[in-house]
């Protein structure tokens, strides 16, 4: 571990100041890809950073195959950097440009993976053959099963720590310092939770860029697939001023909610029975069956879950798959029962005498089990015979599915959105990289697996960058503190404002789940103005006044506060970002649902009545916000930008051979 280089005094405390050329923030796949990449091409001049080494969503979230997208490498696709790319783009909300790279990549980042140990399967010809993943033509799908992410942490991390790359574990960021007359990053402030009672932990970093891996914002939402330690850091990247486009752009579908997991997959294809009942679990009753007409319906439309997870408003007509996501919906955030899916028994409605009426199912279902050899009597069976892994996951979280119900609901799970970065992932803050999740490339309709890749190319192309253009030292340590004093002035006062005191029964966390239920149940795939517009109003009232609002018993509680500050920061400009599509007439897209007075669309059931459309889904713009301190608080700025296009060259070799010896690829 490098040596302290100095310190900088701001008022009593002499705080710690360390200097790289590079801090990585985060240790998720992108994060820990952008250490071992920097090292690989000659800047060793670095360090990670971040709150805890498995706490993230690559290391703690998967699915029933979680996928890894990238080109087709078989001879069953004909494929190209620019038919992959030409799929991101149809899917809206994607620039052309940052489609052409992550297709251009994704071969580099899978064969790197490869080659330091994650096992992705090939046939005896060496090829990685692949599967289709939704809103995808080609087998471009490859996976080492549910809990792929995780072997790419844990290969990456092997690599890192083989580099001797210093780390800093169990440090939280607090603020992105910066040099404000160039807009440029030039340094982090950081709390050492482990040394917290000294100088609260503030610790400084000198440097002269940063890459910011910390995951999408996971503390948004209360029902939610993200691992409940984590919480991103999305806030602080737009309090300093790092613009953000697609906010708006999110998916949710079915998962567990004691142990967080998406529900997709073999999962749904078993076809379990859905119950609900009251805060006790009494008056049990399967909620499905008073919506669908026939038990045909309501079978296919459980069944293609499985392929059709995220909710999706086109899938509502004609009782498409999402009727599932709303009817929970409804169950949950209306009547305020439970939700479970049972898979000891089948749906009533196809049951007889515990053997499941196989001729109620359409041509895809009855196919599909058919060919898995799992036409067996009980949900149970069926999935011990197509997925006998999905089983043991939650017995390994002490959830047995043979003897219990498993507790549900609809859940936020992937950001597509985020913050803005250019094709080599630097934002409008110049040495600023968001890389993986927290860069908001992906746009509306994405390929699954294709955050996996992102995750890849994205801190690939920041390392690339940096690696060749930014390679000087950080700022003579005095010019430093001329520059970032005023900023850690202003979080030094935040903090000696907060109310201490160890007799308080103030609960933080019950605090911070009050405001995560009101996204769950205002700003998530249900979505009208007016409650949008309320809810803007409460959180700015909340968060101008959070110094007087929240108490703690002790500074130990103080990460908990700056996570609920960057929170309630994310949340503002989330809501402020469905508004200005609201306002702009965007009709329903992606996976939510948009009041609409005049939309030619009807769902009124049982408390719920939501009239949508369609047709104005502004597929070709994207709407970018920036947060700006104001007098009354946060303002956060909209701009609709029109996506830019796929790039067409002449990608003549020699020309191309120039530009590449010239340096002037990066310029």
């Amino acid at each position: 571990m490098k040596d302290i280089s100095g310190h900088i005094q701001i008022k009593d405390m002499k705080l710690n100041v360390y200097e790289y050329n590079t801090i990585i923030i985060g240790s998720g796949a992108a994060s820990l890809n952008a250490a071992d990449t920097l090292y690989k091409l000659g800047q060793r001049d670095i360090a990670l950073i971040t709150e805890g080494m498995n706490r993230g969503t690559s290391r703690n979230t998967g699915s029933d195959k979680q996928t890894y997208y990238k080109q087709s490498t078989t001879i069953k696709d004909e494929d190209s950097p620019l038919k992959m790319a030409q799929t991101l783009y149809n899917g809206g909300g994607m620039h052309g440009d940052i489609a052409l790279v992550e297709a251009a990549l994704s071969l580099k980042g899978f064969y790197n993976l490869i080659n330091i140990g994650v096992p992705f399967p090939h046939d005896e010809y060496g090829q990685y053959v692949g599967y289709k993943t939704d809103h995808d033509e080609n087998s471009r799908a490859s996976s080492v099963g549910p809990l792929t992410s995780k072997y790419m942490t844990e290969k990456l991390e092997e690599q890192v720590k083989k580099n001797q790359t210093d780390i800093f574990d169990q440090f939280l960021v607090i603020g992105i310092l910066k040099d404000e007359e160039n807009e440029e990053a030039i340094g982090i402030l950081a709390v050492d939770k482990k040394n917290i009672d000294h100088n609260y932990g503030l610790t400084v970093f000198n440097c002269t860029n940063i890459i910011f891996g910390t995951g999408g914002p996971a503390s948004t939402y209360y029902r939610s697939v993200y691992p409940k330690r984590q919480s991103g850091s999305t806030g602080i990247a737009l309090e300093a001023g790092v613009k953000g486009h697609n906010f708006t752009e999110w998916q949710y579908g079915i998962a567990s909610i004691k142990f967080r997991w998406n529900l997709s997959g073999t999962y749904q294809q078993v076809i379990p029975r859905y119950i609900s009942t009251d805060e006790a679990m009494e008056d049990e009753k399967e909620f499905l069956e008073d919506y669908f007409d026939n038990p045909t319906d309501l079978l296919n439309a459980v069944f293609l879950k499985g392929y059709q997870w995220p909710f999706d408003p086109r899938k509502l007509l004609n009782n498409g798959s999402s009727i599932i996501d709303l009817l929970i919906y409804i169950e949950t955030q209306i009547k305020g029962r439970r939700v479970f899916m049972d898979f000891r028994k089948n749906p009533s409605c196809a049951d007889k005498d515990g053997v499941f009426n196989f001729s109620l199912l359409g041509k895809e279902a009855y196919e599909y089990l058919s060919n898995s050899n799992a036409l067996l009597d009980l949900p149970i069976n069926r999935l011990i015979k197509m997925n006998p892994l999905a089983i043991q996951l939650y017995k390994d979280h002490q959830i047995d599915l043979e003897t219990e119900p498993l507790e549900i609901d609809v859940c936020a799970q992937h950001q597509n959105g985020g913050l803005v970065g250019n094709t080599w992932w630097e934002s409008n803050v110049k040495h600023f990289f968001p890389v993986g999740e927290v860069n908001g490339t992906l746009g509306v309709y994405r390929p699954g697996g294709t955050a996996l890749n992102s995750t890849q190319v994205g801190s690939y192309r920041a390392a690339e960058y940096i690696a060749n253009i930014y390679t000087q030292k950080p700022l003579m340590i005095n010019e430093f503190e001329e520059k970032v004093s005023n900023q850690l002035h202003q979080k030094l006062d935040f903090i000696q404002g907060i109310q201490l005191d160890e007799s308080n029964t103030f609960d933080l966390i019950q605090f911070q789940e009050s405001l995560q239920m009101k996204m769950s149940k205002y700003g998530a795939f249900i979505r009208e103005i007016s409650s949008i517009d309320k809810t803007i109003k409460e959180l700015n009232e909340t968060f101008n006044h959070l110094n007087e609002l929240i108490q703690i018993k002790t500074i130990k509680e103080l990460p908990t506060v700056f996570n609920i500050y960057d929170m309630i920061i994310t949340q503002i400009t989330l809501l402020n970002a469905i508004k200005a599509y609201i306002d702009q007439g965007g009709d329903s897209r992606g996976s939510y649902l948009v009041h609409h007075k005049e939309g030619q669309y009807i769902l009124d059931y049982e408390g719920l009545k939501v009239q949508y459309a369609l047709e104005n889904t502004m597929e070709d713009k994207i709407c970018e916000v920036q947060v700006k301190k104001g007098g009354k608080g946060l303002e956060v700025y909209q701009n609709w930008n029109q996506v830019r296009p796929i790039p067409n060259y002449d990608s003549w070799f020699e020309n191309v051979w120039h530009s590449y010896r010239e340096n002037k690829i990066y310029s």
